[in-house]
C-alpha cells in the first residue's frame, strides 16, 4: 500500500508502475526551467491491476495535499477511474465517454480527471500517418489490445471530420474477453464509416493471423504494453505485415520486441515503422499544460521536444 508524504514544494506526479526508468524524470526538471514552472516531479509506483484502496489513497492525498498540483497517469487509467469515481469534482467528457483517466488537476477548488489519449494519440498518428491515407488506400487498422489507448485512437478516427478518411475497418484484438466486451459497449455507434470488429486472441500466434489477413497500406498498433510495462511481444517472430503499411510500437522504452520484429520486414514490405516518442511528448505536454493551466504548442512544443531528445 502506498505511503505518502505531503509536498513540501509545488510537485507534479507520475503515477505509473516503473517511474524511476521513464526519461521524463531527466527530462521534467529541463522542461519545467523552459516553461518558467516551478515545480518538481515524483513518481508513485503501483503494481499491475493495483488494489482498488490503493488507488482510492492516490487519487485521494492528490486531492486534499494542497502542494500536490495534479498527475499523469499512464498503465492504471482504467482501474484507477473504476475505483476513484466519487473523488472527482469533475470528469471530461472523453474520461466519461472512455472510463479512463490519464490526467488529474485542480481548478477552482474542483479535483478533476481528464482522458487526454484521444488529442495525444491523434496528434500522434497525424504526425506519422500520410495526409488522405485512408481515403487513397481504403486500408485497416488493427488495434491490438483492448484499453485505453486503442478506445483512444478509436474515437480519433471516428471524428465527424474524418468521415472520408478514416479506417473501413478498425479491429481490436484483446487477451481477455471481458476488456473486448467493455470496448465494445464503449464504441458502440462511434461512427457510421468505420466497420468494427471485436476479436479474442489469447496468443500472439493469433495476431500473427489478423495481421497476416490485413489488406495492404494499413495500420497495425501495438497497444498492449507488452515491450515496456511487461517483457514480450504480441506477435511472434513469423508474423508477416502487409506491403506498404504502418506498424505504431506506442511504446518508446522497453524491450520493444514487437517494433523489432516489424524493422526486420521494414525493407522488403516497404512499412514504416514508428516508435512511441512522438506520442511520449504530445501525452506530456498535453497533460502539463491542463495541470499548469498554460498553453503548449506551436515553437513551444518544438522546443521542449528538442529539449527531451538532447536529455
Amino acid at each position: 500500500m502506498p505511503v505518502f508524504e505531503a509536498a513540501k514544494r509545488p510537485t507534479f506526479y507520475f503515477v505509473g508502475v516503473t517511474t524511476g526508468k521513464s526519461s521524463i524524470m531527466r527530462v521534467f526538471p529541463k522542461w519545467a526551467e523552459a516553461l518558467g514552472l516551478d515545480a518538481e516531479m515524483k513518481g508513485i509506483d503501483l503494481p499491475l491491476h493495483a488494489p482498488a484502496e490503493d488507488y482510492r489513497r492516490t487519487a485521494e492525498f492528490l486531492k486534499n495535499d494542497p502542494l500536490s498540483l495534479g498527475a499523469l497517469v499512464t498503465t492504471h487509467k482504467l482501474d484507477m477511474f473504476k475505483a476513484c469515481g466519487d473523488i472527482f469534482d469533475y470528469v471530461d467528457p472523453y474520461a466519461e465517454k472512455l472510463n479512463e483517466l490519464s490526467c488529474l488537476s485542480k481548478l477552482d477548488g474542483k479535483f478533476r480527471a481528464h482522458a487526454k489519449d484521444p488529442i495525444s494519440s491523434g496528434k500522434a498518428l497525424e504526425n506519422f500517418v500520410p495526409a488522405d491515407f485512408w481515403a487513397d488506400h481504403g486500408g485497416e487498422a488493427l488495434l491490438i489490445g483492448a484499453g485505453g489507448s486503442s478506445l483512444a485512437m478509436s474515437l480519433y478516427f471516428s471524428q465527424p471530420k474524418f468521415a472520408a478518411n478514416c479506417p473501413r475497418r478498425i479491429t481490436i484484438a484483446n487477451r481477455s474477453v471481458p476488456r473486448l466486451e467493455s470496448a465494445r459497449a464503449c464504441l458502440a455507434g462511434a461512427s457510421p464509416n468505420i466497420e468494427f470488429r471485436f476479436v479474442h486472441g489469447p496468443s500472439p500466434k493469433d495476431n500473427d493471423a489478423l495481421i497476416k489477413d490485413l489488406p495492404q497500406y494499413s495500420l497495425v498498433v501495438n497497444a498492449t504494453g507488452l515491450g515496456k510495462d511487461a517483457p514480450g511481444s504480441p506477435t511472434t517472430d513469423a508474423v508477416s505485415y502487409p506491403r506498404n503499411s504502418l506498424v505504431w510500437e506506442i511504446n518508446y522504452r522497453g524491450d520493444l520486441i514487437f517494433m523489432y520484429q516489424a524493422q526486420a520486414q521494414r525493407e522488403g514490405k516497404k512499412l514504416r515503422v514508428e516508435d512511441g516518442w512522438i506520442y511520449f511528448i504530445h501525452g506530456w505536454t498535453q497533460v502539463i499544460a491542463e495541470v499548469f493551466h498554460i498553453e503548449i504548442d506551436g515553437p513551444t512544443l518544438d522546443n521542449l521536444s528538442e529539449i527531451a531528445k538532447e536529455a
